[in-house]
């Protein structure tokens, strides 16, 4: 019975170990996207300058620091 729980807690903490020794945190984890899409004309973006690319759903699927510009005039920034 003592094996028993000497092998249980040495898991546990070899698991612990290895959660807290990752790289990065929570950086490669998965992001959720939310289920929505605004009425995107285009979208612009610093790298490309005044350039009119294609519309996204949302900020979500948009690259960071890009513009939407919806069908009602205003804009959402990434």
């Amino acid at each position: 019975m003592a094996s028993s729980r000497l092998s249980t807690t040495c898991a546990l903490l070899l698991i612990g170990a290895l959660l807290l020794g990752q790289e990065g945190g929570m950086e490669g984890a998965a992001v959720a996207c939310p289920q929505y899409c605004l009425d995107v004309d285009y979208v612009t973006c610093p790298s490309s300058g005044s350039q009119q690319l294609p519309a996204r759903c949302n900020c979500c699927l948009a690259p960071k620091g890009c513009t939407l510009h919806l069908s009602d005039g205003t804009q959402q920034t990434c």
